[in-house]
């Protein structure tokens, strides 16, 4: 009887068209304007390399010419694009705006630059690293040289400079172009996309839970009368309404994927099970508002729709800041929002090298839905009919 009642709930669920707009088309049309609106933002502000032109003094400095080859070279660190050029060249340059800066390299480095802006600012914060780098490392060398007294000691210093040019300039590339890979604030939105489908898989356990609700139809009567008991009816249409929301998920995951090119990090086990926590806390919604509210199928629904909505406003959909301003002033508010949990679970995978914010957020969604449960199984258990 557990499987008749799963594979007829799961049929009755898969044929209800609003049910499947909800939980299947409606999240892949949002993530496609998610994708039409945002696609473009991270292109425009990605970090350029600073263009700079540099004077050379005919004695070459081997500090500043690491330096800049490690700011210069392709791969993550390189901010800058260097031309060497002579001083005519390089004035024109600047006044037509082709380059940020100036870089005279003589026996005092000079900065020049046209006007203040980031790529000014930049520069000028790349140089004075530099600066106290140069004048660090011939402090090191003075006192070194200074206390050395035999030749194999010198032979020492100069490996020892070496090593100290190595290790500093591994270490002084502060600045590291990281837009795309690391700070794609625009994943927010389909986090809080995810957060909403899995929040939407209470309409399918509400309208599951329903049709076993004496008081909610002649199917309701029809299943409270029969010989099965209520808890293997429910279970079974639970089972069934989390099967074909784990469907829309992984539809939803394919897509964003795979035709909107959306990266979600490199630990998708921890994505895929905090959706799975995430879907169960969908259900778990649905089922405490279909066994508390005493209202028609229609206002249940529009009710379910109002606090996902809301809660994934709270989380950051319609805006990224409104999440910040959540959590600075009302923090409260986003330790109970399950779409906020849910978000904040994948943004912690995102940009955090721990999973202890992972963790947390997972356990409040599981406290979560076990309290929804409880209350729901508290509200079912009480329910009596003088007639059917």
């Amino acid at each position: 009887m557990f499987f008749h009642n799963f594979k007829y709930t799961f049929k009755i669920l898969f044929k209800n068209k609003s049910l499947i707009f909800w939980t299947f088309a409606f999240p892949i049309i949002l993530g496609t304007l998610f994708y039409f609106a945002f696609s473009d933002i991270e292109k425009k502000e990605q970090f350029d390399r600073i263009q700079i032109a540099i004077i050379e003094n005919e004695l070459p400095n081997e500090i500043w010419n690491q330096a800049l080859k490690e700011l210069s070279e392709e791969g993550e660190n390189q901010i800058l694009q260097l031309q060497y050029t002579n001083i005519e060249q390089a004035n024109k340059l600047l006044e037509e705006e082709k380059i940020s800066g100036i870089l005279i390299l003589d026996s005092e480095q000079k900065l020049i630059v046209k006007k203040n802006g980031i790529n000014e600012t930049i520069l000028k914060f790349a140089i004075e690293e530099i600066k106290q780098t140069e004048t660090m490392l011939k402090n090191i060398i003075h006192s070194i040289t200074y206390e050395s007294q035999i030749q194999d000691t010198k032979n020492s210093i100069n490996m020892t400079i070496q090593k100290i040019l190595q290790m500093k300039t591994e270490s002084m590339n502060n600045i590291k172009d990281v837009s795309v890979n690391n700070m794609s604030y625009t994943m927010i939105e389909y986090y809080t996309l995810i957060a909403m489908t899995c929040l939407y898989g209470g309409l399918l356990s509400m309208i599951a839970i329903q049709k076993n609700l004496a008081n909610m139809g002649s199917v309701g009567k029809r299943s409270a009368t029969s010989p099965t008991t209520k808890k293997t009816m429910i279970l079974s249409s639970l089972l069934s309404s989390y099967l074909i929301q784990l469907i829309g998920i992984i539809l939803l995951f394919l897509y964003t994927i795979f035709v909107l090119n959306v990266d979600y990090g490199n630990h998708f086990s921890f994505v895929v099970l905090l959706t799975l926590v995430g879907c169960f806390a969908g259900l778990s919604l649905g089922i405490f508002l279909a066994s508390t509210l005493k209202s028609s199928e229609n206002s249940k629904t529009g009710i379910l729709l109002a606090i996902t909505m809301f809660g994934c406003f709270l989380s950051g959909m319609m805006g990224i800041t409104m999440k910040y301003v959540v959590d600075k002033n009302i923090p409260f508010i986003n330790r109970i929002n399950p779409a906020n949990l849910i978000t904040d679970g994948f943004y912690a995978l995102y940009y955090y090298d721990t999973q202890t914010r992972f963790y947390h957020n997972v356990i409040g969604l599981l406290l979560i839905s076990c309290f929804l449960i409880f209350i729901s199984i508290l509200f079912l258990r009480r329910q009596t009919y003088d007639n059917l």
